[in-house]
């Protein structure tokens, strides 16, 4: 294996847990006294969701409310990878928390499958918080959002208008109509009208002869890793097809997405967001682009902090224990004061 994915450590597979989390110190049995991991499905205007629900150590709804939080999952991601861990430490912390599956991916309804469209992703976050709000034990008046790579950038479009949300947080927040607009790191500026055609013939292709178009496979061998351009696509394509592969997850998603993706941007209306705002960042991650631009034009609220990671690119902040240590303490510290 190439030099770069040993470097990403232990492989983890899922098929080793019960529940398919791939991420380290993993639940691997519910013992009275602990934190526990709840698998639930619900309904969602029609699909259903898969979720994990994680209750914290103790956890006695009849005797005691909590403040909860959703967790919304980076793009690509499934519930039972990073956005599973931080579910678990938070939970550790003392909180309700949830992760679940986008609609159209994972382990959640949905058809086309791995169809991904602002939308959806957005409602999946007011889906979690429909949930978690009745769950027993948890305090309504105290429900936190965090969200995570695509999921951070959701998470600040339910944030414009869920008020139900206390206090946000984000963690190398991905804006997902951006890129798929304009390219990485604004390098596909040229080719916007034409891959705004290839997703309107895919959707002809689509009504016409039912055939479902696709892009974003990335099924990649370590000497096409190692040539990838940018940090993100190296070390995302490691984590999400070596050391953290779930069955669920991958890259694909449907072509004529783009039409809804490349007209949509997390930083529209972003000052509607009147909530505490955190946004977490590695210091050398070569999405942090996203996460100034939105923090700059988040004016909604005066109460918003920029927490950078010295020394973490944007996936490894993902797993390296040193890096999720200082995230999880940081976001202890937030909710802790703002639920």
């Amino acid at each position: 294996m190439a030099a770069s994915a040993i470097s990403f450590g232990t492989v983890l597979h899922a098929q080793d847990n019960q529940w398919g989390l791939v991420y380290e110190q993993a639940i691997t049995e519910n013992e009275p006294g602990k934190v526990n991991i709840h698998p639930v499905k619900y309904n969602l205007d029609g699909i259903e969701i898969a979720a994990n629900v994680y209750t914290p150590a103790g956890y006695n709804p009849e005797e005691k409310e909590y403040p909860a939080i959703i967790v919304a999952h980076p793009n690509g991601g499934t519930k039972e990878q990073v956005a599973g861990l931080f579910a678990q430490r938070m939970a550790e912390k003392g909180y309700i928390t949830i992760a679940a599956d986008a609609s159209y991916q994972g382990a959640s309804g949905g058809e086309p499958r791995h169809t991904d469209k602002p939308y959806f992703r957005i409602n999946d976050i007011h889906g979690m918080a429909d949930y978690i709000s009745k769950y027993p034990g948890v305090d309504p008046q105290r429900i936190g959002a965090f969200g995570i790579c695509g999921g951070g950038g959701y998470t600040l479009g339910a944030a414009k208008s869920d008020k139900r949300f206390k206090a946000v947080a984000t963690l190398s927040m991905f804006n997902s109509g951006r890129v798929r607009r304009n390219g990485f790191m604004d390098s596909g500026m040229p080719t916007i009208q034409q891959r705004l055609k290839e997703a309107s013939d895919a959707r002809e292709k689509r009504v016409t002869i039912g055939e479902i178009v696709f892009t974003g496979d990335m099924n990649l061998t370590d000497e096409e890793i190692e040539k990838l351009p940018f940090d993100l696509y190296r070390e995302g394509a490691i984590y999400y097809n070596r050391t953290h592969a779930h069955p669920n997850s991958t890259f694909r998603y449907t072509m004529e997405s783009l039409m809804d993706l490349m007209t949509w941007d997390a930083t529209e209306q972003i000052n509607l967001i009147n909530a505490p705002l955190l946004m977490m960042a590695g210091n050398k991650a070569d999405t942090f682009y996203m996460t100034s631009d939105a923090f700059e034009k988040a004016t909604g609220t005066t109460d918003k902090e920029l927490f950078l990671i010295p020394g973490a690119t944007h996936i490894q902040t993902y797993y390296v224990p040193e890096y999720v240590d200082q995230e999880v303490n940081k976001l202890t510290e937030f909710f802790g004061k703002k639920l």
